[in-house]
């Protein structure tokens, strides 16, 4: 390490944008590791950088004490005032240079792997530094290769990173292809590239049309909202601060030579160009084209929207795969419940007619419980009775009356329900033993309707039930042995 490193740290510096204090510190801590790796760890050794001579000086400290117990690290009075300094006393700490000739190679090698590595840090912090505010920006490379499934591309002075996720899953890539892409993220903590690229992001559809039309980049256009199945289709809603200005047409562009353009960078992408309007059923129905709505239905408590189409539209307001439906569900930020007119009309026959059957509810106040989107006699029965009198025509005696009404109705029919729902699951386990109907009748009477109940009982009570004899005792019996001599069959079959 005999010469001047005074040209070596500025040129360094200079061409990698570091400073060169920094580039002392790396030198500084290379040597000192090389030295302790010569001279011994448990040394008392510094490192300091001489910029008149260009040298890294290696510095040995020593402790004056009377008792040596470390040659190390301590040294006698006597031996400094004979080797140091005469008038040395104990305390002092005396330096000794030590030969940097030495080191040779160990001290090389490790200075250039810490410079290496100091070099490469501040690298990153001047990427870091340059690209820090360039997020949403679009940006161009090449494609350099897969790295475990994400994409690693040459930005000229730095790599960048498209990951897996944020690719188009219909796109592939090979070694040298030029490749757009959005600035996502600067990851100052990755080990690898640190910008992180999208093509996936509804934003970089949001930027490619900034690029391709005028009047968004100047402000005469806004983009309301995107929505993307990225690789398969997008809506966009666009709307102008001028009215002369149609914002549909304008991104659209002669001849469709501007939505092309895009749709050419997403490689075929779908786009959808829906004009925003402030009112939102409308823009509900706008976003589900090419569909067209017959009627929407507006319900603000559950942000939804149950949109009624034609039988043949319901199909084409849906989409392949929901395609059409959920993405206009993501453009407008509404839930939406796509029904044909067929349908809608079959339920609102059963609502009406349900809570016409209300005791004390005439066909006007049904109608108008039902344009206030109560369907069941629960659904009236769990509302609150203030809620019932602020609708027109109903007075606070006529609408506590109507509640009662509704709660009494509603359990009823709850009953019946869970009445008939027992005697279906009864019916249903007798009827896998194969059993007559008035025996199977007589049985679920006495309260014998399960299979098991059958199982457990005695003969005696079995002659006990009303209307049974010995041979349909017999019957029972034959029925259930089959029963189960044919489960324990399966279950060697499938064992």
């Amino acid at each position: 390490m005999a010469f001047d490193l005074n040209a070596v740290l500025s040129q360094i510096g200079r061409d990698k944008g570091i400073d060169v204090d920094v580039l002392v510190e790396a030198v500084e801590s290379a040597m000192l590791s090389a030295a302790r790796k010569h001279y011994g760890h448990n040394l008392n050794l510094e490192t300091q950088f001489d910029s008149e001579t260009g040298l890294i000086e290696v510095i040995q400290f020593k402790t004056v004490v009377e008792t040596v117990e470390d040659e190390g690290t301590e040294i006698s009075v006597e031996d400094a005032r004979a080797e140091y300094d005469e008038d040395a006393m104990v305390g002092d700490e005396l330096g000794k240079k030590l030969a940097t000739e030495v080191l040779g190679r160990i001290a090389a090698q490790t200075a250039k792997q810490v410079i290496i590595q100091k070099v490469r840090d501040a690298e990153r912090g001047v990427i870091y530094e340059e690209y820090k505010n360039s997020k949403g920006e679009l940006i161009n490379g090449i494609v350099q290769r897969y790295d475990r499934g994400n994409l690693i591309v040459n930005l000229g002075r730095t790599e960048a990173i498209l990951p897996r996720r944020e690719q188009i899953s219909r796109e592939r890539y090979r070694q040298g292809d030029r490749l757009r892409g959005m600035i996502l993220d600067i990851d100052r903590s990755a080990r690898g590239p640190q910008i992180v690229l999208t093509r996936s992001h509804p934003d970089f559809l949001r930027e490619l049309f900034r690029l391709e039309v005028p009047e968004i980049a100047e402000g005469v256009i806004s983009l309301k909202a995107v929505a993307r199945e990225p690789g398969e289709r997008a809506k966009i809603a666009v709307h102008s601060s001028d009215a002369s200005v149609d914002p549909v047409g304008a991104c659209v562009g002669i001849k469709g030579s501007r939505v092309q353009a895009v749709v050419q960078e997403l490689r075929g992408e779908r786009i959808d160009i829906v004009p925003w309007t402030p009112d939102e059923p409308s823009f509900v129905a706008r976003a589900l084209q090419p569909a067209e709505v017959s009627r929407v239905v507006l319900d603000e408590d559950d942000h939804a929207m149950e949109v009624i189409v034609a039988d043949d539209q319901l199909s084409l307001a849906i989409g392949r795969r929901g395609q059409n439906v959920k993405l206009a569900s993501k453009l407008t930020g509404w839930r939406i419940d796509v029904r044909s007119v067929t349908v809608a009309e079959e339920e609102a026959k059963r609502a009406r007619t349900a809570l016409e059957a209300i005791p004390g509810v005439d066909f006007t106040q049904a109608e108008i419980l039902y344009q206030e989107g109560y369907r069941t006699a629960q659904d009236v029965a769990d509302a609150s009775l203030e809620e019932l009198v602020e609708l027109d025509g109903f007075s606070s005696e006529g609408a506590s009356e109507i509640l009662q009404s509704a709660k009494e109705f509603a359990a009823s029919i709850a009953v019946e329900q869970e009445s008939q729902e027992q005697a279906e699951e009864l019916l249903s386990d007798l009827d896998r033993l194969m059993l007559g109907s008035e025996l199977r009748e007589r049985l679920i009477e006495a309260g014998y309707g399960t299979i098991q109940s059958l199982v457990s009982i005695s003969h005696e009570d079995l002659l006990a039930v009303e209307g049974v004899e010995e041979s349909d005792i017999e019957e029972i019996r034959e029925a259930t042995n089959t029963f189960f001599k044919a489960g324990a069959q399966n279950r060697v079959s499938l064992s």
